[in-house]
């Protein structure tokens, strides 16, 4: 990849500051301008576990690097409030701060809980978006996430609950402790995109098809989505616990329920290999 050459604005990300930086879901092709430019002033980056080791190598010498990924079960991985602590005595060091998150720092990234933290610390902060996986990985699959003739909405939902986050009080979760209305999402939405659901698709494909989606329904599951090492397995929901079993595939991996999954068949352009 060449990084273009952007000129200097000192206003963009100052020293004190923290820019809240998406890079994607892996291809550093898929960096915006204001990425590329939040790094190439960056005194110092910190970065999750998910951000592709192509995108870190775009990182200037001489920039501070911090690893800060959190990986599910780990012990050894950073809790949030210890990141968001990082974030702010960073910039009261005057550094520019990037802090560099997979996908887009919005959409299932923490983000804005980092941004509420920023901003009751008086911290100045900037967000910069990044192409969520649940847009870009189907899309690399040569799965369009809508279709005219397959549905007028889309659901992009998270597999991997906290009853701390959910922003439901107490006691509203289903039968089942979920705090995903399962049965209806089923009836309202033609097509789903699930992040961070490898562990729970069992519990999520029994509920689907409970609601009345049919064992049919075609399901896509993109892993290390637009990078050299994306895999794709294509299966039904009914299938889709024993097929995943049978596979090797692992997390990351972005999963699309809905007919639009069919398109791959005449769609699928990017040399990914499929399971």
């Amino acid at each position: 990849m060449t990084v273009i050459s952007i000129p200097p604005d000192p206003e963009f990300l100052r020293p004190g500051m923290v820019a809240l930086v998406g890079a994607g879901p892996g291809d550093p092709d898929l960096l915006t301008v204001a990425a590329i430019k939040a790094l190439q002033m960056a005194d110092v980056v910190v970065h999750d576990a998910l951000v592709s080791p192509a995108i870190l190598e775009l990182i200037p010498a001489g920039c501070q690097v911090i690893a800060a990924g959190k990986r599910g079960g780990n012990p050894a991985s950073a809790c949030q409030s210890d990141i968001c602590d990082s974030l702010v005595a960073l910039a009261r060091q005057n550094k520019r701060v990037v802090r560099l998150k997979g996908g887009d720092p919005f959409v299932f990234g923490r983000g804005g809980e980092e941004a509420c933290r920023l901003a009751d610390e008086g911290i100045l902060f900037r967000i910069v978006p990044g192409l969520t996986a649940g847009i870009a990985g189907p899309a690399y699959a040569g799965i369009p996430i809508t279709h005219r003739l397959v549905n007028a909405n889309v659901a992009f939902i998270t597999g991997q609950e906290s009853a701390e986050n959910s922003g439901l009080p107490e006691g509203e979760e289903d039968r089942d402790g979920s705090r995903v209305n399962w049965e209806l999402i089923a009836r309202t939405f033609p097509v789903l995109i699930l992040y961070m659901a490898m562990k729970n698709l069992a519990f999520v494909s029994q509920r689907l098809m409970a609601g009345g989606r049919s064992a049919d329904t075609p399901v896509a599951l993109i892993q290390w989505a637009t990078t050299p090492q994306q895999r794709t397995l294509v299966t039904s929901l009914g299938n889709l616990v024993q097929d995943v079993a049978a596979s090797d595939l692992k997390p990351p991996v972005i999963i699309v329920i809905g007919d639009v999954v069919r398109y791959r068949e005449s769609l699928a352009w990017f040399p990914d290999l499929t399971v």
